[in-house]
């Protein structure tokens, strides 16, 4: 089985790193390839990048933006925004995407996926798609235009699948910027009509809404955006708790398997005699 995957998302608005809140509220964190930089060190396992204010504007993809987020990542980097033809994805991937994350484009030119599925690869599309739940199902969001479709989630999942899309991407809209946990609900409806993979978004606060979406439903990996930028080593040790409970990946030198945390997983301090021990300790720099 393949292991369970913990990724990153980065909602990118006018070239800044941005906390997203129900996608009406965005507060300011920090430049694209920094906190790249950060996610790679603490151990991430991909990275999703979002230019949500590109197609916006009318915008082609920023290329020298993702050129210093791929020369900061080790990790397989997705990259999404301002996207409408088939070159500009040729472009990204020279600037060094390894995916393209479609999102508005694939509602209004569904062709797109297919085209970019045969020419690069299924495995190289990703479509995202943004949902709310209005009167007990699940629709689609219209992030541009900021309404509700009456396009049932599920359905438009199996028709982007059917198309060429090798991974959905499902954001959650009344999640976003929440800390109320994962829609398990929503993303049960989409795991259980495709069978290509699925990241969830949206949401998360601590390892614990990791253990759940991954217990809970089939997703293949679980992304976070807002609660990895405000806690140092949070991804490291986030990872240190789900390992716990199944099998993922943890490839760096702090791995904090003998550390304590509060009610909310944070940290705890070590005793003075303990950290004073470890200023002994020689810790080999990590290479991800």
């Amino acid at each position: 089985m393949l292991k369970k995957r913990i990724a990153a998302s980065l909602i990118v608005k006018d070239g800044i790193v941005v906390q997203s809140i129900g996608f009406k509220k965005f507060l300011p964190v920090g430049k694209p390839d920094i906190a790249i930089e950060f996610l790679n060190q603490w151990g991430i396992d991909e990275i999703i990048l979002l230019d949500i204010s590109a197609t916006k504007n009318n915008l082609e993809p920023n290329y020298e933006m993702i050129k210093n987020a791929a020369l900061k990542s080790h990790v397989p980097l997705t990259v999404g925004g301002g996207i409408t033809n088939v070159d500009q994805m040729r472009e990204l991937m020279h600037c060094g995407a390894d995916k393209i994350a479609l999102n508005h484009a694939a509602l209004t030119n569904k062709d797109l996926i297919s085209k970019a599925a045969h020419i690069f690869g299924d495995q190289c599309v990703v479509v995202s798609i943004d949902a709310v739940k209005e009167d007990g199902e699940y629709k689609v969001f219209d992030y541009i235009n900021h309404k509700v479709l009456d396009i049932p989630v599920n359905k438009i999942a199996v028709e982007f699948q059917n198309l060429g899309a090798g991974e959905i991407l499902i954001n959650s809209v009344d999640r976003d910027g929440s800390y109320l946990g994962y829609d398990i609900d929503l993303i049960n409806s989409v795991c259980n009509v495709v069978t290509v993979p699925v990241i969830c978004c949206g949401g998360a606060k601590n390892a614990k809404d990791f253990i759940k979406v991954f217990n809970e439903t089939n997703v293949s990996a679980a992304s976070a955006a807002n609660f990895f930028h405000f806690a140092e080593h949070s991804v490291n040790i986030t990872k240190s708790i789900v390992k716990k409970d199944m099998d993922i990946r943890l490839e760096t030198y702090a791995d904090y398997s003998d550390s304590s945390y509060d009610e909310n997983l944070r940290l705890n301090k070590k005793t003075d005699e303990v950290l004073e021990n470890m200023l002994f300790i020689r810790i080999e720099k990590d290479i991800i």
